[in-house]
């Protein structure tokens, strides 16, 4: 299917993929800065934001999305950037079209996606609902964060409940999970319940590679995401204390500033690599 894409910026392009539930818009915490340098394609996915679907389909159809995405858009070579749900469909897009992709930015992701996440009990839900509503009509209210959010289902999205986490969760957060399908939570349901492991293909994957994660992750902890990053043949790690699955919303200003540093490490590889004589106009 056609899928709704926000594009942004000029240059090498970038190709940012949300988690679930999210948007293309859900990404503007990374693209809104890397649009100043590069060319950032963030779709909605088959299933969320505005690329709907009523018809149940499975993970792979997100790979011939994105392939043909990246046709549509005349995109020969990209860096991959994926948070969570998006950073699998990155591995996965770099087992498949090697050629294509020339680099990962993986953030709060594996690939053998491991949970600690207690049982969600009926009062998580409760002060859920009832923090998400607040927090939509009064983005950041302290009162709502301390009493409701804090003792809702945040509690293991976030450590650090941050006035700015907040705003991202009324503006991008709550309208994600409002767009997102059951027949695109069915699909990653069925994924999950087959045992999704990919690690022992990942020594395939030579592109560079950069690991993002939190040390207090429970959706994806930081031990599965840590075990993919060693499996990753070129691939650096920062790890982040007092942070959790949301940690772009946590710590933004560290996490582009780490992103910005690896991508300079980045375009010097990809320079030494260019044949003698020539200079490399890719990043």
């Amino acid at each position: 299917m056609r899928l709704t894409v926000h594009r942004q910026g000029d240059g090498f392009p970038i190709l940012c993929l949300h988690g679930h539930p999210g948007t293309g818009r859900s990404m503007g915490v990374f693209t809104d800065y890397l649009s100043q340098k590069f060319l950032t394609l963030a779709p909605d996915l088959r299933g969320y934001g505005d690329s709907r679907t009523s018809r149940d389909f499975e993970m792979a159809d997100h790979l011939r999305d994105l392939e043909e995405l990246l046709d549509q858009h005349h995109v020969s070579q990209c860096l991959v950037l994926g948070w969570s749900l998006g950073g699998i469909l990155a591995l996965e897009l770099a087992l498949r079209f090697p050629k294509r992709v020339s680099g990962l930015i993986l953030v709060a992701t594996a690939a053998r996606p491991r949970s600690n996440h207690p049982a969600v009990t009926w009062r998580d839900n409760l002060y859920t609902g009832i923090g998400s509503i607040l927090n939509r009509f009064s983005p950041g209210w302290r009162w709502n964060i301390d009493f409701f959010c804090r003792r809702s289902l945040y509690r293991y999205l976030l450590q650090q409940h941050t006035a700015d986490a907040y705003h991202r969760l009324a503006h991008e957060g709550l309208p994600a999970y409002l767009k997102t399908s059951q027949a695109a939570s069915r699909a990653l349901s069925r994924a999950l319940r087959q045992g999704y492991d990919r690690l022992s293909d990942l020594e395939n994957i030579q592109v560079p590679c950069l690991m993002l994660c939190g040390e207090a992750d429970r959706h994806i902890t930081a031990q599965s995401s840590l075990e993919t990053a060693h499996r990753l043949p070129n691939c650096q790690v920062q790890r982040y204390s007092n942070t959790a699955h949301l940690l772009p919303w946590e710590i933004p200003h560290q996490i582009i500033e780490d992103i910005d540093s690896w991508l300079n490490q980045y375009s010097e590889q990809v320079d030494s690599a260019a044949s003698p004589g020539r200079v490399s106009d890719d990043v």
